[in-house]
């Protein structure tokens, strides 16, 4: 494993680039995130030249080296780690996610992260065991900004499917009021994803909470609505 994560770092030290590091940080506006200028088809390259030696690895070794992986500060080796086990979604159940829960809660700092991570693997795990969407009920109040827009994120493959709507408008409710930003968008995100498949049920949603929610959550949701429906949910009154 060790050998395998010098490989690793070496090919993405050798595709760094200082110019593609730097024009990366203007998708960061609000914190510094550490770059090495690895664009992300290369970086999809990377996981893809790699899989065959990481899919025959332990599922301890695996796990191990995504973990070294997402403790360096180098954005690219988290974002590998997404990239890389995705490919091991038809495995991932209660196990893995309590494996990704734990990276989400140690080394994702931005919203890049976080989503590569809760769209793919945690919305793997929950497309292999809908019993895990309990879990992301406690994310909604938590300190940690990365994982309430996590509780939202990980919901968008199904609510794409037109599965799980009545979770996903209880994981949504406590967040439509969050006051990060960040999260706003996370649950905007997610009731734009809901719509086309439960247009009625979305609307419904929005318009009995919309008091209490910002037009920042309202313009997200209502990206994907009927002329119509869109005028329903952005009134005022």
């Amino acid at each position: 494993m060790t050998d395998l994560l010098s490989e690793i770092r070496a090919e993405l030290d050798r595709l760094a680039d200082p110019r593609a590091a730097d024009s990366a940080q203007r998708f960061f506006k609000d914190q510094h995130v550490e770059h090495q200028g690895v664009t992300a088809p290369q970086i999809q390259r990377v996981a893809r030249d790699f899989y065959p030696r990481v899919k025959k690895m332990s599922v301890a070794d695996r796990d191990r080296l995504c973990t070294a992986l997402w403790a360096s500060p180098n954005h690219e080796e988290g974002a590998l780690v997404c990239y890389l086990y995705r490919r091991f979604a038809k495995q991932c159940g209660a196990r893995e996610f309590a494996l990704f829960t734990r990276w989400l809660d140690r080394y994702v700092k931005n919203w890049a992260h976080t989503d590569g991570l809760s769209l793919w693997l945690l919305g793997a795990s929950i497309a292999n065991d809908a019993a895990l969407i309990d879990k992301l009920d406690a994310w909604t109040h938590a300190k940690n900004r990365w994982k309430r827009r996590a509780a939202a994120v990980a919901l968008v493959y199904s609510a794409k499917r037109g599965e799980h709507t009545r979770p996903i408008l209880r994981i949504a409710a406590p967040l439509i009021e969050d006051q990060d930003d960040m999260v706003q968008k996370g649950v905007g995100w997610l009731l734009k994803e809901t719509y086309p498949k439960r247009p009625a049920e979305v609307v419904r949603f929005l318009i009995a909470r919309r008091a209490k929610t910002t037009r920042l959550v309202l313009r997200y949701a209502a990206e994907k609505m009927t002329a119509a429906d869109k005028a329903r949910v952005l009134a005022r009154g």
